[in-house]
């Protein structure tokens, strides 16, 4: 069965607005059963989850399916899950836990093709502790990753490697299991954020040779929650604590503060909704999940190499990279006029585009495009119909 994107559209209330959202990248639309699940949520559970009452009894049984829901979508273990309000936050609470094992004498390493969420918590703990911090560089004309360097970037003092599993900015997928590999030779965990990577593809954290993986909610359409998943759960009780609770076990000794329960039964409702893009998708939710995305996977790989293609002929655009291996994402810019200005042209003609990055990006300081002017990015999303980008296209033919 083909992808019904019309179907999807159907679903989303706010793609009733009149704008063409191709910004994914600030978030998603959010799915009508989504929001139900919060609001209904909201009158229902409490603010805790300890205690006899029926709505604390909710409230737990709504955090055990919020972790159950986020590890059938990476491929790991319910036990080792871990909440929170945002993965940036989370990640810099996992910074510091595992600041003890960075010290002098010890590296880590990083990319330039990650967001400052996966970079600047573990810049913090080397500065602090006197780590050695390697870079793993991009190929400038491809924005690839080139995985040969990982040989000569990770050695036997290397304690960890933070990549990401695909580049928000410009679409770039890295081989993460490459490097994952080589440094498991020497002991090293590997911190994967896939916050780029889903809903596009099917992760796997078995497949990517993860030990944690780091996802946001509203990258797939859910409200503002954040989750990292250990592939060993009993890392959780071998590393420091953050939490404020002394007796704290398992996951719970990652997560600072309490849970938004309404919030965390939206997130399961928004994975539940991508499990069921591919109406014809059976079996397990994670099972479900494979079928959907491979679903639209394939829609997307047609759709994005028609915005390709139609960017390709327009004479003032240059599109940023083009990784033989990358997600339905991109930039690019436009000669003679800044990325803010081509934002808010298209923002008046009701087209929703990203211009920068919050607190910007070292992927395109390296590359020299922000000092032109930077750029603007675009992504497809579950609900992007052809005409969208038939329209995009010739909004910036008509600017050139």
């Amino acid at each position: 069965m083909a992808y019904d994107v019309a179907r999807v559209r159907g679903l989303i209330p706010s793609l009733g607005d009149g704008w063409i959202h191709l910004d994914p990248q600030a978030g998603m639309q959010i799915p009508d059963a989504v929001s139900r699940t919060v609001s209904t949520a909201f009158r229902a559970s409490a603010s805790s989850s300890s205690g006899r009452h029926v709505s604390n009894r909710r409230s737990a049984a709504i955090l055990e399916s919020a972790r159950t829901a986020v590890a059938d979508l990476v491929g790991g273990d319910p036990a080792g899950v871990v909440l929170g309000s945002d993965r940036a936050v989370l990640l810099a609470w996992l910074a510091e836990s595992l600041s003890s094992r960075l010290g002098l004498g010890t590296g880590l390493v990083l990319s330039r093709l990650d967001e400052e969420a996966n970079v600047a918590p573990w810049l913090r703990v080397a500065s602090r502790y006197g780590a050695q911090v390697r870079w793993a560089e991009v190929e400038i004309e491809t924005c690839e990753l080139p995985s040969w360097q990982f040989n000569d970037l990770i050695t036997s003092t290397t304690r960890l490697v933070a990549l990401t599993a695909a580049s928000p900015v410009v679409g770039s997928a890295p081989n993460v299991r490459a490097a994952a590999d080589r440094l498991h030779e020497f002991g090293g965990l590997m911190v994967v954020d896939a916050v780029g990577a889903a809903p596009y593809a099917h992760v796997d954290m078995a497949d990517l040779g993860a030990d944690i993986v780091a996802v946001s909610a509203p990258s797939w359409g859910g409200p503002q929650v954040g989750a990292l998943v250990f592939r060993d759960p009993g890392l959780l009780d071998r590393i420091p604590a953050v939490s404020l609770n002394p007796y704290a076990r398992g996951a719970e000794r990652l997560e600072v503060g309490g849970h938004q329960f309404a919030l965390l039964s939206g997130l399961t409702s928004s994975i539940d909704f991508l499990a069921g893009l591919d109406e014809s998708a059976t079996g397990t939710r994670r099972e479900r999940l494979e079928t959907s995305i491979s679903s639209l996977q394939d829609y997307q790989d047609g759709l994005f190499d028609h915005l390709m293609r139609s960017l390709a002929a327009l004479p003032n655009v240059m599109v940023i990279g083009g990784a033989p291996t990358r997600v339905p994402t991109l930039s690019f810019t436009l000669e003679g006029m800044a990325a803010d200005k081509v934002a808010a042209h298209l923002a008046d003609k009701r087209i929703a585009t990203v211009s920068g990055t919050h607190g910007g990006s070292r992927l395109l300081d390296a590359l020299g495009v922000n000092d032109e002017g930077g750029a603007v990015t675009v992504g497809l999303a579950p609900y992007t119909p052809r005409y969208e980008i038939n329209q995009l296209v010739a909004e910036l033919g008509a600017l050139g």
